[in-house]
């Protein structure tokens, strides 16, 4: 089993690597909400978070709660919870997943098993530095319709056509959000206190015109 340890980013690359060893190592680290696993048939990431990585992926999920508030919407936030397809060897803990138009489908549920239940609607990831494991691939073999990606500057919006992602303007999740505004948020977040940027959102979101949801 072949390793390659990338440094400062804290990403370790393990080639070579059952689907049983990725069980076993996901069931020894469940209680470490600071480790994420990432497999793709065969090959394992491991990324220990950082600060630097957990304020904009905590920022983006709360201005998704925020804004599904406004909007009247019914969401399930998932955390990082682990997204598995054993048939696939496809697996991922994404920083933040949502439930938006599937909610209802896994409202009662204590635990989502992807061979039966729909993917996430929604996943945030942050790539604040270059990435290891190319994860777009693996969220669209999973069918993850929707993928917000912060890369340290701007936050892009990606949806799933086909078998492949291809970029767009406005959120399916959330219609009135594009990425440049996404992008204005999480600046802003960085020079408001959090009662004054919770005001700055909801301010924003109440001059939107209504969905049709």
């Amino acid at each position: 089993m072949a390793a390659v340890l990338s440094l400062p980013e804290q990403k370790v690359i393990l080639k070579g690597v059952s689907w049983e060893t990725y069980e076993r190592l996901l069931a020894e680290h469940q209680e470490e909400s600071s480790t994420r696993f990432t497999y793709d048939g065969g090959i394992l990431e491991i990324m220990v978070l950082s600060a630097r990585h957990e304020k904009p992926n905590r920022t983006l999920a709360l201005l998704v709660e925020v804004l599904a508030e406004e909007m009247s919407l019914n969401i399930e936030w998932l955390g990082s919870t682990t997204c598995k397809r054993p048939d696939l060897l496809k697996g991922f803990e994404p920083d933040s997943c949502f439930y938006v138009q599937h909610a209802d489908a896994i409202r009662d549920k204590e635990e989502i098993d992807l061979t039966v239940d729909p993917p996430p609607d929604l996943v945030i990831e942050i790539d604040i530095t270059h990435p290891s494991l190319e994860k777009l691939p693996i969220y669209a073999a999973v069918g993850v319709p929707e993928v917000w990606r912060y890369d340290g500057t701007r936050v892009t919006f990606y949806y799933l056509a086909g078998e492949s992602y291809t970029e767009g303007t406005h959120s399916v999740a959330l219609p009135p959000l594009t990425g440049e505004q996404a992008t204005r948020f999480l600046a802003e977040r960085t020079q408001q206190q959090s009662t004054a940027w919770l005001r700055t959102v909801r301010a924003w979101a109440r001059t939107q015109p209504p969905t049709s949801r």
